[in-house]
């Protein structure tokens, strides 16, 4: 393990990394680096790569945002789904951002993180072997509506960012996601007024990336209605979306089996269907 952490990074970051094989392990190599530092917090990404690497390819790239309200949550949540996109011959990443509960943060700032992981990655595409055209933006609930919102917000951004890098993802991946923060939404009572910047939903425009989009019938926090709209806004501006409803399931119910399966299934199919994933 500690090999799989070390090697990528020395091979990267020395100037010796065209003649050097830093992936001839069978299994995905896992590393961390730091994507933003706020005085002393130091803010994570760690990133798998496929076992097939090859220095000076490039490779599509799926980010995941963990869920939680933005007031907590870890990276754990999304595990299984990079080591399956690893294994898919992709460059998987979680992401840690500020939540409340760890940072005493609103959901401001978890967006500004957000949108600073994906500038960071998009810069360091070509050390990193990331596609910077192939990046996928996909995460659960908070971190569902943190993937669409890279892309509809332009206004919050962090003030050390450079925002000629594009934050906006190439294709979103959804699970059950928060993309309604109006009066009628989730989380109007911490965003207020902010919604009409903040919110997914109220921002939908033209070039909107390919979606895919998971909920179950039952869930308390976005009704079947509001995925409806968004399907149907999306495709007003010319975009795809594919929802898929889950019957009688709640909350987070991708986070478990058989759906969580049975969603990574039909994700798969969609990345086929976009030509990120090799049939």
């Amino acid at each position: 393990m500690l090999t799989n952490v070390i090697k990528p990074f020395v091979c990267f970051f020395t100037l010796t990394l065209v003649s050097v094989n830093c992936f001839s392990q069978e299994k995905s190599a896992v590393f961390d680096l730091t994507y933003k530092q706020i005085d002393t917090l130091k803010l994570g990404l760690k990133l798998y790569y496929p076992a097939s690497f090859q220095i000076g390819q490039t490779y599509p790239t799926i980010v995941f945002f963990f869920g939680g309200g933005w007031n907590g949550g870890t990276t754990k949540q999304f595990e299984p789904h990079a080591l399956h996109y690893a294994a898919k011959d992709f460059i998987t990443v979680l992401v840690d951002y500020r939540v409340k509960t760890r940072h005493n943060t609103t959901p401001f700032e978890s967006l500004k993180d957000a949108k600073s992981a994906i500038r960071y990655l998009r810069k360091n595409a070509q050390k990193l072997g990331i596609d910077a055209n192939r990046i996928i933006g996909s995460g659960g609930s908070a971190g569902g509506h943190l993937a669409a919102a890279c892309f509809t917000n332009e206004s919050i951004n962090e003030p050390t960012d450079d925002v000629a890098i594009s934050a906006k993802p190439n294709a979103l991946v959804l699970f059950n996601p928060v993309i309604d923060n109006g009066k009628d939404g989730y989380g109007f009572e911490r965003i207020g007024e902010r919604y009409v910047e903040f919110s997914p939903m109220h921002n939908i425009q033209k070039g909107f990336p390919p979606t895919i989009f998971f909920l179950g019938t039952n869930d308390n926090l976005i009704p079947i209605e509001t995925a409806r709209k968004f399907k149907q806004k999306i495709e007003e501006v010319g975009s795809r979306c594919d929802l898929f409803l889950f019957e009688n399931q709640g909350h987070g119910f991708f986070n478990k089996e058989p759906f969580l399966s049975e969603t990574i299934l039909k994700a798969d199919a969609f990345l086929q269907s976009i030509d990120y994933l090799k049939p």
